[in-house]
């Protein structure tokens, strides 16, 4: 099986399609794929609103085109798929995207196809579900007309040091053959090298626990920060202490979102119910940390209290609603379940973040963000949740000045010293 000479189709263009399209049209044809035609038009514009790929990158990427039109796939052979799989509200997997995405691949392939699959699921996933769909809308039949692939996305939104290509690369396929035309389609544009998984199945659960072993942790900390509070405890001292140790794993607390780490847990138990095994340890880090938004609503609100101010009718000003640092990504961000606590308490609150896009905020979350800072406002409380570079410029006096006088400050990121907050977690 050599695809050396075919064209590759990228279907789903976001943090995770779009660095993929970009590094293979380098190299050799690509035509990238996404339903959306404003996100089209602004990519042949030569502009990236994820920020994951900059415009000199995108006009480095000579043999890369852009459609909407399912059509302009039909030149293809190697078809890629990097569209989202988030969780419903009740925590379920949705695969709507993952399920259209296969259904617009089958109906354009043709006999020798190789499709791969990079969004998130759940171990048996490509095979049970997206298989069969391919096989209907194509006609074809699997590992005898066209072949599956499955090589889990490890990209890291806002993160420019650790970039697609130099991250090593799991790889799989539905035969030998296929696995080792995918991995060679692979090495060449990952240059840490790869990992053929010795099954499509290996791979899948590969990237789920990935992300669940961060989950867990995560979840230990947010635990020990609920516990070293009730003691009187910083718990970002504790954590500095113990990471003298040589072998102390170097996690901290915090509001756990993004399309990751929030998620991928929910596919594993997912299928681990389906097959009659009820987690335990799992689901508890994901009740942990899907709890702590309003558990610093709550420290927020005792602190207000404490220095005399009521929370109801009060002014809190959030700051930051990405849900990482340097990065426009609002994908599950937890910082919603701040302001929804808040508001609960009949507080106003007013939302800023530099890096978030004020018409999804708006239309995804509801939340109008204020630009720019307001003068002549005065906030009972200023609560940093996320750690822009912007806000660690700002330093905590400047962030003080937006505020009444005692207003609360509360560093829910940790990013300044504990002497220069009122609390943090």
């Amino acid at each position: 099986m050599h695809l050396e000479n075919e064209t590759i189709a990228v279907v789903g263009l976001g943090y995770v399609g779009l660095p993929i399209a970009v590094e293979f049209g380098k190299i050799r044809p690509v035509v990238g794929f996404d339903i959306q035609p404003h996100r089209i038009a602004e990519l042949r514009s030569g502009h990236d609103s994820t920020r994951e790929v900059e415009c000199n990158e995108l006009a480095g990427a000579q043999h890369l085109t852009y459609t909407s039109d399912p059509n302009d796939l039909k030149c293809c052979r190697i078809f890629i798929v990097a569209v989202p799989t988030p969780v419903d509200q009740a925590q379920r997997p949705d695969m709507t995207l993952l399920k259209m995405a296969s259904d617009t691949v089958g109906r354009v392939m043709e006999r020798g196809s190789i499709v791969v699959f990079e969004s998130t699921v759940y171990p048996g996933c490509t095979r049970e579900i997206c298989v069969p769909i391919l096989e209907a809308a194509s006609g074809l039949a699997f590992n005898e007309d066209f072949f599956v692939g499955y090589s889990p996305e490890r990209i890291n939104p806002g993160d420019k040091m650790h970039r697609l290509p130099t991250i090593t690369k799991v790889t799989s396929g539905s035969t030998p053959e296929a696995a080792d035309a995918v991995d060679a389609l692979y090495k060449s544009i990952i240059v840490a090298g790869t990992h053929k998984a010795s099954s499509i199945e290996v791979a899948e659960a590969a990237k789920v626990i990935e992300n669940t072993q961060r989950d867990l942790n995560i979840a230990l900390m947010n635990e020990l920060a609920i516990i070293f509070h009730k003691l009187g405890i910083d718990t970002q001292d504790v954590l500095a202490a113990a990471g003298t140790k040589w072998n102390f794993l170097r996690f901290t607390p915090g509001l756990v979102g993004g399309h990751c780490i929030g998620v991928d847990p929910y596919y594993l138990t997912h299928r681990a119910q389906e097959v009659g095994y009820h987690p335990e340890v799992i689901l508890a880090g994901r009740r942990i940390n899907d709890r702590m938004g309003p558990y610093v609503a709550d420290r927020v609100a005792r602190l207000m209290m404490r220095n005399q101010f009521p929370v109801v009718g009060s002014r809190i000003l959030v700051m930051g609603l990405t849900f990482k640092e340097n990065c426009p990504d609002l994908r599950n961000s937890k910082v919603v379940d701040v302001i929804e606590s808040l508001r609960e308490f009949h507080a106003e609150v007013d939302v800023f973040d530099p890096w978030a896009n004020a018409e999804e905020a708006e239309h995804e979350m509801g939340i109008k963000l204020i630009t720019p800072l307001p003068d002549g406002i005065l906030y009972d409380a200023i609560i940093v949740t996320t750690g822009h570079n912007e806000f660690i410029e700002m330093g905590p006096k400047r962030l003080r000045a937006l505020g009444k006088p005692r207003a609360i400050l509360f560093d829910t990121k940790g990013i300044f010293a504990r002497t220069e907050s009122d609390g943090r977690l």
